[in-house]
Protein backbone atom coordinates (compact mmCIF):
# COMPACT_ATOMS: atom_id res chain seq x y z
CA UNK A 1 0.00 0.00 0.00
CA UNK A 2 2.98 2.58 0.88
CA UNK A 3 4.71 1.55 -2.53
CA UNK A 4 1.55 2.31 -3.85
CA UNK A 5 0.75 5.42 -2.29
CA UNK A 6 4.70 6.96 -3.19
CA UNK A 7 3.84 5.86 -7.17
CA UNK A 8 0.99 7.79 -6.31
CA UNK A 9 2.76 10.71 -5.24
CA UNK A 10 5.66 10.97 -7.86
CA UNK A 11 3.24 10.26 -11.00
CA UNK A 12 1.53 13.51 -9.98
CA UNK A 13 4.41 15.24 -8.89
CA UNK A 14 5.95 14.64 -12.72
CA UNK A 15 2.43 15.78 -13.64
CA UNK A 16 2.51 18.82 -11.50
CA UNK A 17 6.21 19.41 -12.94
CA UNK A 18 5.47 19.08 -16.53
CA UNK A 19 2.66 21.64 -16.00
CA UNK A 20 4.61 24.43 -14.47
CA UNK A 21 7.07 23.65 -17.22
CA UNK A 22 4.07 24.54 -20.05
CA UNK A 23 3.48 27.67 -17.57
CA UNK A 24 6.68 28.79 -18.37
CA UNK A 25 7.02 28.49 -21.88
CA UNK A 26 3.50 30.72 -21.92
CA UNK A 27 5.94 33.32 -21.07
CA UNK A 28 9.37 33.30 -22.52
CA UNK A 29 12.01 34.59 -20.80
CA UNK A 30 9.78 34.18 -17.40
CA UNK A 31 12.48 30.99 -15.69
CA UNK A 32 15.01 33.58 -15.44
CA UNK A 33 13.97 33.31 -11.78
CA UNK A 34 13.03 29.78 -11.56
CA UNK A 35 10.09 28.76 -9.08
CA UNK A 36 10.80 27.12 -5.56
CA UNK A 37 9.39 24.93 -3.10
CA UNK A 38 6.69 21.98 -2.75
CA UNK A 39 4.71 21.16 -6.40
CA UNK A 40 2.50 19.71 -4.01
CA UNK A 41 2.01 22.57 -1.44
CA UNK A 42 -0.92 23.58 0.52
CA UNK A 43 0.43 27.23 0.16
CA UNK A 44 1.61 29.16 -2.60
CA UNK A 45 3.56 32.36 -1.88
CA UNK A 46 3.56 35.19 -4.74
CA UNK A 47 6.50 37.72 -5.04
CA UNK A 48 5.90 40.64 -7.08
CA UNK A 49 9.43 41.17 -8.28
CA UNK A 50 12.57 39.50 -7.94
CA UNK A 51 14.66 41.10 -4.86
CA UNK A 52 18.29 41.34 -4.13
CA UNK A 53 19.00 37.09 -3.33
CA UNK A 54 16.74 36.77 -7.41
CA UNK A 55 18.37 39.36 -9.05
CA UNK A 56 21.85 37.64 -8.32
CA UNK A 57 20.79 34.48 -9.55
CA UNK A 58 18.74 32.89 -7.06
CA UNK A 59 15.05 30.90 -6.99
CA UNK A 60 11.84 32.50 -5.81
CA UNK A 61 11.94 33.60 -2.23
CA UNK A 62 15.59 32.23 -1.88
CA UNK A 63 16.88 35.08 0.39
CA UNK A 64 15.34 36.17 3.68
CA UNK A 65 11.92 36.68 2.63
CA UNK A 66 11.60 33.01 1.63
CA UNK A 67 13.04 31.98 5.36
CA UNK A 68 11.01 34.73 7.10
CA UNK A 69 7.72 33.10 4.93
CA UNK A 70 8.46 29.52 6.15
CA UNK A 71 8.77 30.50 9.70
CA UNK A 72 5.59 32.60 9.76
CA UNK A 73 3.58 29.82 7.97
CA UNK A 74 4.94 26.94 11.00
CA UNK A 75 3.84 29.64 13.59
CA UNK A 76 0.36 29.58 12.03
CA UNK A 77 0.84 25.60 11.88
CA UNK A 78 1.21 24.78 8.43
CA UNK A 79 3.43 21.57 8.83
CA UNK A 80 6.89 21.85 6.66
CA UNK A 81 7.06 21.47 3.70
CA UNK A 82 4.29 23.27 2.74
CA UNK A 83 5.38 26.50 0.47
CA UNK A 84 5.40 26.46 -3.53
CA UNK A 85 7.17 30.13 -4.20
CA UNK A 86 6.98 32.08 -7.52
CA UNK A 87 7.41 35.75 -8.76
CA UNK A 88 4.59 37.21 -11.01
CA UNK A 89 6.89 39.60 -12.75
CA UNK A 90 9.93 37.57 -12.97
CA UNK A 91 11.95 39.89 -15.62
CA UNK A 92 11.14 43.38 -17.27
CA UNK A 93 9.98 43.21 -21.04
CA UNK A 94 8.00 39.91 -21.01
CA UNK A 95 4.60 40.29 -22.12
CA UNK A 96 1.88 41.01 -19.51
CA UNK A 97 -0.75 39.11 -20.87
CA UNK A 98 1.91 36.25 -20.77
CA UNK A 99 2.99 36.95 -17.33
CA UNK A 100 -0.53 36.51 -15.85
CA UNK A 101 -1.15 33.53 -18.20
CA UNK A 102 1.61 32.33 -16.77
CA UNK A 103 0.87 32.95 -12.79
CA UNK A 104 -2.65 31.62 -13.31
CA UNK A 105 -1.35 28.25 -15.29
CA UNK A 106 1.40 27.89 -12.12
CA UNK A 107 -0.95 28.48 -9.48
CA UNK A 108 -3.95 26.20 -10.97
CA UNK A 109 -1.10 23.11 -11.78
CA UNK A 110 -0.05 23.13 -7.95
CA UNK A 111 -3.29 23.67 -6.81
CA UNK A 112 -2.96 25.34 -3.23
CA UNK A 113 -4.99 25.87 -0.60
CA UNK A 114 -4.08 29.30 -0.13
CA UNK A 115 -2.72 31.86 -1.79
CA UNK A 116 -0.48 34.43 -0.26
CA UNK A 117 0.68 37.65 -2.40
CA UNK A 118 3.86 38.64 -0.82
CA UNK A 119 3.13 42.53 -1.89
CA UNK A 120 1.30 44.65 -3.78
CA UNK A 121 2.51 43.82 -7.23
CA UNK A 122 1.93 40.62 -6.59
CA UNK A 123 -1.84 41.03 -4.93
CA UNK A 124 -2.33 42.96 -8.51
CA UNK A 125 -0.96 40.49 -10.67
CA UNK A 126 -2.99 37.75 -8.86
CA UNK A 127 -6.16 39.77 -8.75
CA UNK A 128 -6.24 40.50 -12.67
CA UNK A 129 -4.58 36.56 -13.28
CA UNK A 130 -8.02 35.30 -11.47
CA UNK A 131 -10.68 38.03 -12.07
CA UNK A 132 -10.97 38.82 -8.51
CA UNK A 133 -11.86 42.60 -8.19
CA UNK A 134 -10.21 43.21 -5.42
CA UNK A 135 -7.64 41.72 -3.45
CA UNK A 136 -6.42 44.53 -1.24
CA UNK A 137 -3.46 44.42 0.90
CA UNK A 138 -4.31 42.91 4.43
CA UNK A 139 -7.47 41.58 2.93
CA UNK A 140 -8.69 37.86 2.46
CA UNK A 141 -10.37 36.66 -0.56
CA UNK A 142 -12.16 33.11 -1.25
CA UNK A 143 -12.14 32.52 -5.31
CA UNK A 144 -11.77 29.56 -7.58
CA UNK A 145 -11.65 27.09 -4.38
CA UNK A 146 -9.06 28.50 -2.74
CA UNK A 147 -8.39 31.78 -0.18
CA UNK A 148 -6.42 34.48 -1.41
CA UNK A 149 -4.45 36.75 1.20
CA UNK A 150 -2.32 39.88 0.47
CA UNK A 151 0.38 41.66 2.69
CA UNK A 152 1.95 45.09 2.56
CA UNK A 153 5.17 43.79 1.88
CA UNK A 154 6.86 40.73 2.97
CA UNK A 155 10.77 41.58 2.11
CA UNK A 156 10.78 45.22 2.93
CA UNK A 157 8.82 44.49 5.97
CA UNK A 158 11.90 42.68 7.29
CA UNK A 159 13.81 45.98 7.74
CA UNK A 160 11.02 47.69 9.97
CA UNK A 161 9.84 46.20 13.12
CA UNK A 162 6.79 48.26 13.06
CA UNK A 163 6.14 46.91 9.61
CA UNK A 164 6.99 43.20 10.49
CA UNK A 165 4.38 43.53 13.02
CA UNK A 166 1.80 44.87 10.78
CA UNK A 167 2.51 42.08 7.54
CA UNK A 168 2.62 39.40 10.79
CA UNK A 169 -1.00 40.27 11.67
CA UNK A 170 -2.05 40.12 7.83
CA UNK A 171 -0.37 36.65 7.56
CA UNK A 172 -2.61 35.52 10.33
CA UNK A 173 -5.24 35.54 7.50
CA UNK A 174 -3.66 32.25 6.01
CA UNK A 175 -3.88 30.31 9.08
CA UNK A 176 -4.28 26.86 7.88
CA UNK A 177 -8.30 26.65 9.48
CA UNK A 178 -9.78 29.97 7.19
CA UNK A 179 -12.21 29.07 4.81
CA UNK A 180 -11.84 27.74 1.06
CA UNK A 181 -14.94 27.89 -0.71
Amino acid sequence: MRQRAEGLRALFEAKVRAELAMADAAAPGSDTVRWSGEVLASVAAVKGRPGPAEASGGAALSGADGDALIRALEALGWAPPVAFATLSRPAEGIDESALTKRLRLQIEAVDPRVVIALDEVAATDLATAFGIRSLDVGSAVVASGRRFVALAGLEAALSDERAKRVVWRQFKNAAPDGPVY
